[in-house]
């Protein structure tokens, strides 16, 4: 049995309503590719732990720096409650190389994207709108915004994110940062197939 035969059957008895025939327009395999080799950028996020490490003795990763964040507003907000929290007593939320690096994440990628001609200017990428339809942007913004509360809990409950674990992490043979690796992928395929059936 094919693994695609495996998430049919999976799909008939766990959960029918995503069950859907594939439409046009939603084939994975025919993006072009992207615009910078990933092999050079993975080569450069891997120098770029290794300076980490050497400069700041500090791991790579970025959901401390959205941690930070809502201390900063938090202050702003309700400045008592905040500052009695044991974590932003042991981490005050101030600008630092972490946040930094977030900021720098954002506009790097908008650089690549623009340099590599794949700023597409659009709300909805053709796999979205052909799998939930044209008019389909609040449930977009929906996913997006529930999708990233998700990442941001599960990435303080695991005591990382993404880059924390996959990429500070395994350089360092943490056996812990593996098993998170390989539960990202599989929660990331698991997910493409019930909402685009690739």
């Amino acid at each position: 049995m094919t693994p695609y035969q495996l998430m049919d059957a999976a799909l008939m008895f766990g959960v029918p309503s995503f069950a859907v025939a594939a439409q046009p327009g939603t084939d994975p395999l025919a993006y072009a590719g992207p615009a910078w080799s990933p092999y050079i950028v993975g080569a450069l996020i891997g120098l770029l732990s290794m300076a980490t490490f050497y400069f700041s003795a500090k791991a790579l990763g970025a959901s401390s720096a959205y941690a930070a964040l809502a201390g900063m507003l938090g202050r702003v907000v309700a400045p008592k409650h905040t500052d009695s929290l044991k974590y932003y007593q042991d981490h005050p939320p101030i600008v630092d190389w972490g946040l930094m690096l977030v900021a720098g994440t954002v506009v790097g990628a908008f650089l690549a994207a623009w340099q590599g001609n794949e700023l597409t200017n659009e709300w909805l990428p053709s796999m979205w709108a052909a799998r939930f339809g044209d008019d389909s942007l609040p449930l977009r913004l929906t996913a997006a915004l529930m999708g990233g509360i998700c990442m941001a809990f599960g990435a303080r409950l695991a005591g990382g994110c993404t880059s924390g674990h996959g990429i500070s992490g395994t350089l360092q043979l943490s056996v812990g940062s593996w098993i998170a690796v390989i539960c990202f992928f599989i929660g990331g395929i698991v997910t493409a197939m019930l909402m685009y059936r690739v």
